[in-house]
């Protein structure tokens, strides 16, 4: 084990997203089977413009906060330096429940590892909007 502490991490430590595609804002909690992340809805992001952002951002929040779990479990056993690449295999599936992020909301965003096999990853995510579900995702994922 590592060792490392959350403060002592950036999100670019558990992440290879860069400027335009890092989501996340903030990560609430993470071990090596769950995270919790908190992000606002920018103009800047994909998929977004004067009126919000398309529902379907919901998939690659869950997709990011997924990659902090499996970043931090990478960080803790493997070390700071390792290699952070990941792949999105499947979108299994994806209950949008909204079809608008308003600019400027928050978003709270769980995901947890509910089967893990070698390096596959199936991961389930919650979505919630000013307290409400905004979507439930459920993800496949390599990781390199």
């Amino acid at each position: 084990m590592n060792g490392l502490e959350l403060e002592n991490l950036t999100l670019e430590d558990l992440l290879p997203h860069r400027d335009g595609m890092l989501l996340i804002e903030k990560v609430l909690e993470v071990d090596a089977v769950h995270a919790r992340t908190l992000s606002r809805v920018r103009s800047s992001w994909p998929l977004t413009d004067a009126h919000g952002a398309e529902s379907l951002i919901c998939v690659e929040l869950a997709a990011q906060t997924a990659g902090v779990c499996n970043g931090w479990d990478r960080v803790q056993t493997k070390g700071l330096n390792s290699n952070q690449m990941g792949w999105l295999v499947a979108v299994k599936r994806a209950d949008l429940l909204i079809d608008r992020l308003p600019l400027g909301t928050q978003i709270l965003v769980s995901a947890e590892n509910t089967l893990v096999f070698e390096n596959f990853r199936e991961i389930t995510s919650e979505l919630y909007l000013d307290g409400q579900l905004a979507a439930s995702v459920v993800l496949q994922l390599f990781q390199g």
